[in-house]
């Protein structure tokens, strides 16, 4: 046991030390993006260009197609394969002189951008995203602007792609324009959008829905749920709401709009069916509707079955009990008596016959 809890220890303490001095040989690794489909020359440090290198990556021989010329390395048609820490060493003592760590990427395109606000009136959010991935590292630059003014936009904690900005006025008339620039090594490319405040406003899908069977009715479920807990202000700025429900046999929905409520009772449920329900929120004057709710199942109440009763008279009970088997005759053979009775009134006849018979022959 000690040994192995030995070894196990020497392996762990060897790959750290590993990971610690790749670790510390890419510290001073210079770092080269260069752009996918293209060809790529590294230079070893600041040798004369007829000096005799020999290169390495990631400790091992080149084996990606390159040439050599003097103390540089040409990497032809570059992909992600390419990728890796460079090493070159000065002929012929071997003694390294550079280390490059090659990033092959793309340049950004222009990112897609969207702004929405589900905390009206605080403010507003935007997201964005590249939709062909770069591969290196891409940074992204946030400007929004209002009546000439530059707005703060506050990058959120949790999601990088996505700033906060508030509101400097309820009901302005003035529209944002928000422009947002991905920049990494190998170029950028921007995105610019114009809105108005209330062509942004979409609450968040209303929370905890709930539905319920109503005792005694075969076809009615109640139905309630809570405001998205985002909207800062439902007495200020209430919301209106949009159930829609069906049995799961039918593909078809039916719909309710509601005004300020948060309950509905469905009265026209298939009796015994069970229904998929969800709500959406939407402001009561401007914006657009939320996504819908998390759907919520539910089947009416159903009339427990009755116990049946019989009616008629229990005939008696027969008796099953088997009626014992008659006992056999015991077995015999033809001619011979079986008991002295048989013996008596056979004797008579026998001699009876013989005499019949003696007189015949006379």
């Amino acid at each position: 046991m000690a040994n192995t809890v030995t070894s196990l220890c020497c392996v762990v303490l060897a790959a750290v030390v590993v990971a610690y001095a790749q670790r510390r040989s890419q510290t001073g690794a210079s770092i080269q993006y260069e752009r996918m489909g293209g060809d790529v020359t590294m230079q070893c440090g600041s040798l004369d260009s007829e000096a005799s290198v020999t290169w390495k990556v990631n400790g091992t021989d080149v084996k990606a197609r390159h040439r050599e010329e003097g103390s540089r390395l040409i990497l032809m048609e570059v992909d992600l394969s390419n990728n890796g820490l460079y090493t070159c060493f000065q002929n012929p003592n071997g003694e390294r002189r550079d280390q490059i760590n090659l990033r092959i990427g793309t340049s950004p395109r222009e990112p897609t951008v969207m702004c929405r606000s589900n905390t009206y009136p605080k403010g507003f959010y935007c997201s964005w995203h590249l939709q062909h991935p770069t591969s290196i590292p891409t940074d992204f630059d946030v400007n929004v602007q209002h009546n000439q003014k530059s707005l703060e936009a506050t990058r959120d904690v949790v999601h990088k792609n996505r700033c906060h900005v508030k509101f400097l006025e309820v009901f302005s008339s003035y529209p944002y324009r928000v422009n947002v620039t991905a920049v990494n090594a190998l170029g950028r490319a921007s995105t610019a959008i114009t809105f108005e405040e209330f062509n942004i406003v979409k609450p968040d899908p209303p929370e905890k829905v709930v539905a319920t069977p109503i005792p005694n009715n075969v076809r009615r479920l109640e139905v309630t749920w809570n405001s998205p807990s985002t909207w800062p202000d439902v007495e200020s700025f209430p919301l209106k709401y949009f159930l829609r429900y069906r049995p799961l046999i039918r593909d078809q929905w039916q719909h309710v709009e509601l005004s300020d409520s948060t309950a509905h009772t469905i009265t026209d449920a298939y009796a015994g069916k069970e229904y998929i329900i969800q709500v959406a929120a939407k402001d009561m004057e401007i914006g657009t509707w939320s996504d819908w709710s998390v759907a919520v199942h539910a089947t009416p109440w159903m009339d427990e079955p009755k116990q049946i009763t019989s009616t008629t008279e229990q005939e008696p009970l027969l008796d099953t009990t088997p009626s014992p088997a008659p006992p056999s005759a015991e077995p015999h053979r033809a001619g011979v008596p079986v008991d002295g009775a048989s013996s008596t009134l056979l004797s008579p006849l026998l001699w009876y016959s013989c005499y019949l018979l003696l007189g015949a022959l006379i």
